[in-house]
């Protein structure tokens, strides 16, 4: 068994073990670093961890005991209420379908353990064997620690891949003897350590109309803010584009104090800053500060001072001196909570893959819209009615991912009618990892499943499992700071009123995400629900790029990546010291770069170990 990390290496963390005596020895490693504890209804530790103060809520009925862990509406008497009506495991589908809020939900239930996360995996769930039993944490690092695991260097490969990782081998640990639970899934460890999971979650058919859909996410957003902001004094919010406006704005609602937070990027095309002080004149008691965009840190600034310890590769870090300067304000300020709008775009502006669906059922409604994407965007209408018409199954396309996984890129006008954007890696990628990674993604394409039947909806559940994995990642960063940063718009319940909405009332070419407009009428100021445009970040990442080019040259000296075989440096200092060439994407480097800071600081904390 491997040694553990410091609470101030890994300052929040928690493992669930099960009620067996094989659990004792991890147990007893535990105690040795955990800061706080909770038994079994029999006695034997069952979390252990460091939480902040107020994340955890336990209840208990006879033999059985509840914990809620995160951002939650739930008291301590309402838990041994469904404590007490809880014979097995399975009877807590309900109530846990009932919780308002972002959290890890864990029960003991006559010797028997249930655990999950949430939908979109922004509370992710591990697990590992350790000695004779199974034991569950929310962190990947954690049970690896404990197993003295290496990296399994293909999974770590097959973060090379830009956009994002498909599914199925996207959110899987890079540490051999690691393993994740679906999100859709509960976790269940028996009495002699072994576990199973169980599907908890299918996504909800799309057929309500917009004026009742509005209504039930209006409900669920507005409960989302206000569990997380109720019998506080004061909390902060980002103050950008409509989503993260309508949060703000729900908050302020509430009779909290609300600091919102604006960063003026260096864009001139940008206007955040123009329409956060609209909304905030609109509100009125709310306090405005505005982050200047020459005074803030750009793109790729300070890699060589990251030292966040992450459990798993973030891409995030390229942009974390920028995306810091925020969360330092709030808490400086006073802010214990940061409420953001990540999440709305996957849910709000959604996905026109719901076309390809809507073509078979209401062909002629279908038609009018992709012929208003196709000119919005705008779409090729050869490539356009091709990806319409094609009927491929998922696992097709998977199989042509990894066959393809070294083509040029796809075009910015390309349609996006398909499973996904087929990512690709990047020419600074050596053979052997190229091997390794279209042997993992040929292998997965066998045997997937999507997310969902529909392409739509399957294309939003994973850029909702791919956006809440970074937003988890900020949110550790933030912690440093003392502050939580939480997304109302990644709670199970609000994913869900956003997904039963008709496709054709809130996925669009001619309104900007219509859903959140409705949903938020008397709410966010009328003017600044006209909005329709977004700012993006591309110019940022250019200057960035400019401007730092020496903290990217330095990576790729002694690089760590190139040193297990999975890049050229020699072809990367090469890219990094001139403009990307035309045929990559803005981002194409933050993969890498996130793979490569990575690596420094989990052995700069072995050797400081």
């Amino acid at each position: 068994m491997g040694t553990f990390p410091d609470g101030g290496d890994v300052p929040c963390w928690f493992v669930v073990l099960p009620d067996c005596a094989s659990a004792a020895p991890v147990g007893a490693v535990l105690r040795g670093r955990a800061v706080q504890e909770v038994s079994h209804p029999s006695g034997r530790p069952w979390l252990l961890g460091n939480w902040s103060p107020h994340a955890l809520v336990v209840g208990e009925a006879g033999r059985v005991k509840i914990a809620v862990i995160g951002e939650h509406d739930v008291t301590a008497d309402r838990l041994s209420a469904a404590a007490g009506r809880t014979k097995t495991v399975a009877d807590l589908d309900g109530f846990a379908a009932s919780v308002v809020g972002s959290f890890h939900l864990a029960a003991s239930v006559d010797g028997c353990v249930r655990v999950q996360g949430n939908v979109t995996g922004l509370r992710r769930v591990f697990h590992a064997r350790i000695g004779d039993a199974t034991v569950a944490a929310d962190r990947a690092d954690v049970p690896a620690d404990l197993l003295d695991a290496a990296v399994d260097e293909q999974l770590l490969a097959v973060h090379l891949l830009n956009p994002s990782v498909p599914h199925p081998l996207a959110g899987r640990p890079v540490w051999r003897g690691v393993g994740a639970l679906p999100t859709d899934h509960y976790l269940v460890l028996d009495s002699n350590g072994r576990r199973r999971s169980v599907r908890r979650w299918t996504p909800p058919e799309p057929v309500l109309p917009m004026a009742e859909g509005a209504a039930a996410l209006r409900e669920a957003l507005s409960a989302a803010v206000e569990a997380r902001v109720r019998g506080r004094g004061l909390v902060s919010c980002d103050l950008g584009g409509l989503d993260s406006t309508s949060v703000c704005s729900l908050a302020a609602r509430d009779a909290v104090k609300v600091i919102a937070y604006t960063a003026d990027g260096r864009d001139p095309m940008g206007d955040d800053v123009t329409w956060a002080r609209r909304t905030v004149a609109g509100l009125g008691e709310v306090e405005h500060h505005i982050i200047a965009g020459d005074r803030s840190p750009m793109v790729y600034e300070g890699l060589r001072d990251v030292d966040d310890r992450f459990d798993e590769p973030c891409p995030a870090v390229v942009d974390r001196s920028r995306w810091m300067v925020i969360p330092r304000s709030a808490a400086a300020r006073g802010s214990q909570l940061h409420l953001t709008g990540f999440g709305g775009d996957e849910l709000l502006a959604g996905s026109p893959a719901h076309l390809h669906a809507l073509a078979r059922t209401r062909p002629g409604v279908a038609l009018r819209r992709v012929r208003g994407f196709a000119a919005q965007r705008p779409w090729p209408y050869r490539e356009t009615f091709r990806q319409l018409w094609d009927s491929s199954p998922y696992r097709e396309w998977l199989a042509r991912v990894g066959d393809r996984l070294t083509a040029v890129p796809p075009p910015l006008e390309a349609p996006t009618l398909d499973w996904g954007t087929p990512p690709r890696l990047p020419p600074w990628v050596t053979p052997a990892a190229v091997d390794a990674v279209r042997e993992l993604v040929l292998t997965a394409a066998r045997t997937a499943e999507p997310l969902a039947e529909r392409r739509g909806q399957h294309v939003e559940l994973h850029a909702m499992r791919i956006t809440s994995g970074l937003v988890r990642q900020l949110g550790q960063m933030a912690a440093c700071t003392g502050l939580t940063v939480t997304a109302p718009y990644y709670d199970d319940r609000v994913i869900e009123a956003g997904l039963a909405v008709r496709p054709e009332d809130r996925i669009t070419p001619w309104s900007y995400k219509p859903l959140i407009v409705e949903a938020m009428r008397g709410i966010v100021p009328d003017e600044s629900l006209t909005r329709h445009t977004k700012d993006e970040g591309s110019h940022e990442v250019e200057v960035g790029l400019r401007e730092n080019r020496a903290e990217l040259l330095a990576l790729c000296e002694d690089s760590r990546m190139a040193r297990l075989g999975l890049i050229d440096a020699n072809v990367l200092r090469e890219v990094c010291g001139r403009p990307l060439p035309a045929a990559l994407p803005f981002d194409a480097l933050f993969q890498t770069v996130g793979c490569e800071v990575w690596l420094r600081a989990s052995a700069s904390a072995t050797a400081a170990g």
